[in-house]
Parts: structure tokens; sequence; C-alpha cells
């Protein structure tokens, strides 16, 4: 492998990360396969596109996806879609939930609960990246409750049928839009329990800049959040480091 040019030797370190991906969470087949060939662009539905949804939409648009955002303010949502150009576009959330290969809710913790109900149809078997989370000042009693469940089983229940992945948690949407400037940097800590899933969100975490890190389950998506050992940016060996210790 030493021989290899190290574009190359980095591709095949990373198609090794994601072997050994799938072998833990089961021998499931190599998500590539969902996710097409490195190059192969996605059409991405985003459910909420305010501060989080917003950025990352605009980041995989100049990456050449395609990107239909929507939200409660349509204007906004058209506003941005023009301002982005042809690869992006403006709908309902039922039209970003039916248009998307893959799903970014992006909404507060307590319209989760409404997302599941009514897009629930459009959504069963995509993968779906929960940004969410439940904060009891905002949310309410729902909030309380996915504290106690875990917030990973917790959005799993409200959104049954997706192929979840909880990502873009832990870290402040102000960096997102930058961080490919300095691409790898900064590990993004994520749980799932489908290794497709992780393997499609994995490409689409290293098109923003972040380098996907699985600290397992959902169980353990509720260390995906702020005000956990987990939160604010930490380079993928740290992260590594911190997921060993939880429990």
């Amino acid at each position: 492998m030493n021989s290899l040019p190290r574009k190359d030797r980095r591709r095949f370190l990373e198609a090794a990360a994601l072997g050994a991906v799938c072998a833990a969470l089961g021998g499931l087949p190599l998500a590539a396969r969902a996710a097409r060939s490195p190059g192969a662009r996605m059409k991405i539905g985003i459910v909420g596109s305010g501060r989080v949804g917003g950025t990352l939409g605009e980041v995989w648009v100049k990456a050449g996806h395609q990107v239909m955002f929507s939200s409660l303010d349509i204007e906004h949502d058209r506003a941005l879609a023009a301002r982005l150009g042809r690869n992006a576009r403006a709908g309902s959330a039922r039209e970003a939930a039916a248009f998307g290969d893959v799903v970014m809710v992006s909404v507060p913790y307590r319209a989760l609960r409404a997302v599941g109900r009514e897009l629930g149809a459009l959504i069963r078997g995509k993968v779906v990246i929960d940004t969410c989370n439940p904060f009891i000042s905002r949310d309410g009693e729902i909030a309380a409750w996915a504290r106690q469940k875990g917030v990973g089983l917790a959005s799993a229940e409200l959104l049954p049928g997706t192929r979840l992945v909880r990502a873009f948690n832990a870290i402040g949407y102000s960096s997102m839009g930058t961080a490919h400037e300095q691409p790898g940097r900064i590990g993004m800590p994520i749980a799932s329990d489908d290794a497709e899933a992780v393997a499609t969100a994995s490409r689409l975490i290293r098109d923003i800049g972040y380098e996907p890190v699985l600290v397992g389950g959902l169980a353990v998506g509720r260390h995906l959040m702020p005000g956990t050992a987990l939160a604010g940016e930490h380079t993928p060996d740290e992260i590594r480091r911190i997921a060993a210790t939880l429990n």
C-alpha cells in the first residue's frame, strides 16, 4: 500500500474503515452502494431550513448535490434556493421528504412528533439525518421525555421506520459553513444502528468538512447534544477517546 499515491492510500483507508463499521454493526452490505460512487451526487431533502438546515444545505449545494429546502417560511426557502442556483430548490415539507434520497430533519424537538406523523409514509425506509436536540426550556414535556428515554431512541420512536442517523447535534452551526476549508480537522460524532445509513451520512458529513466518528448505536445518541462530554469541537481521535469512556 505504501507504493500507492497519497490520495489512493487515503481512499483505501477510508474504505477499510467503512468496512469495519459494517462488521461492527452485524456485517451488513457496505453502504457505499446506497451512497453510490464517491463522485456521485445525491438528492437531499431538508425539513427545517433554519440555521443548521440552511447552512448545511448551502454547503451540499456547493458540493454538487441537489437540495430541496423546506420550512414554515417558503419565501425564505425560495430566496435561498434562488441565491444558490440550479442545484437548489424550495418546496413544502412533504415535497422535500419525497424529493430526497436522504432527508435531514432540523426542527425544534417539539415538532418532531408532527414530522413523523405527517411525513412518515414519505420518509419510511430512507436515510434520515436527525440534527434535533431536546431543550426543556423550549420544547417542554417532550424534551423531558426524550432526555429520560435517551434522545437517539426517542427520535427513532418519533420517526418510525426510518434509517436514522444522529449527527450535527453536538457542534454549533456557526462553524458548519466553513469546516470544508480544513477538511477532516474536526470530528463529527454520530450514532446509528444502521451500517448503510452510517456510510451514506458519512459521505455527506465529509462533504461538509468534518470527519465522521461513529460513537455507537442510537442508545448512545443521548450523548450527542449540548452539555455532554462530546459537545463542542474535538478532533476525531479526541472523540474516540471520549466515546470510550461513555456508559
